[in-house]
């Protein structure tokens, strides 16, 4: 029988800071202290809100990095299941970088998104399906949006990113970037004050999409490629 484990005393009031990841580390303690298996129930979202004093959003982008993780799943209308065990020590592999200054940071970073980027968008144009390009085209407009009404297109430029991942057809390339997420964060949020850091590698994107949608891997990879040699030039511009 399926169980629905009641709020525990993991489960108390966080800080309003970086609360999506400390939102997935308190669920995890939790299903560790619940002694949940697969197949249990995660408490209901309103619970989960009220409990650790967050937003919905915060719970849902937790629960969309445990689901990428492959730790939980969600089915419309019925809840959060548990897919696999998991506890705060195993769901975060605590990763560090010995950075000497903001450019040292970004180029470090720039390289192990070079090796999963480019790799993950030559799969996704060999995997995408019909549902993935319609995910992939609305982000990207999103993006497009954003980018034409504020100059820069941060978080929309990661959901575009995301799809890509999710598009691939291999679960790993999510799960990787959500385990460096936070400390590319650290140094991604807002690079030198500028808005229009990397502004220049806007239309690439679209042309990004295009080559995932006509299923041509090398293309894919080559605009890929030209995001982040444009992203590596305005690092070295923009720390001088």
């Amino acid at each position: 029988m399926t169980r629905t484990a009641p709020p525990s005393a993991a489960l108390l009031a966080l800080p309003p800071i970086g609360r999506a990841r400390q939102v997935a580390e308190v669920l995890s303690a939790h299903i560790e202290t619940a002694r949940l298996t697969p197949g249990d129930r995660l408490p209901p979202e309103r619970e989960l809100m009220a409990a650790l004093g967050v937003g919905r959003s915060s719970i849902r982008e937790a629960v969309s990095q445990l689901s990428a993780l492959g730790v939980l799943e969600t089915r419309i209308g019925s809840g959060t299941y548990i897919l696999k065990p998991v506890s705060a020590r195993t769901v975060h592999l605590p990763l560090s970088v010995d950075a000497h200054d903001l450019a040292d940071g970004l180029q470090l970073t720039l390289e192990v998104r070079r090796g999963i980027e480019i790799e993950a968008a030559a799969a996704a144009a060999r995997r995408r399906t019909p549902e993935d390009l319609v995910r992939m085209e609305a982000a990207l407009d999103e993006m497009e949006r954003t980018h034409h009404r504020e100059g820069t297109s941060g978080e929309a430029d990661l959901a575009f990113h995301l799809t890509i991942y999710d598009a691939s057809g291999n679960p790993l390339f999510r799960q990787v970037l959500e385990q460096l997420r936070e400390l590319f964060e650290r140094f991604w949020a807002k690079p030198f004050d500028r808005p229009d850091f990397a502004a220049r590698s806007f239309p690439f994107h679209r042309m990004l999409f295009d080559a995932i949608r006509d299923g041509d891997p090398a293309a894919a990879a080559q605009h890929t490629r030209a995001i982040l040699d444009i992203v590596e030039e305005d690092i070295r511009d923009m720390s001088r």
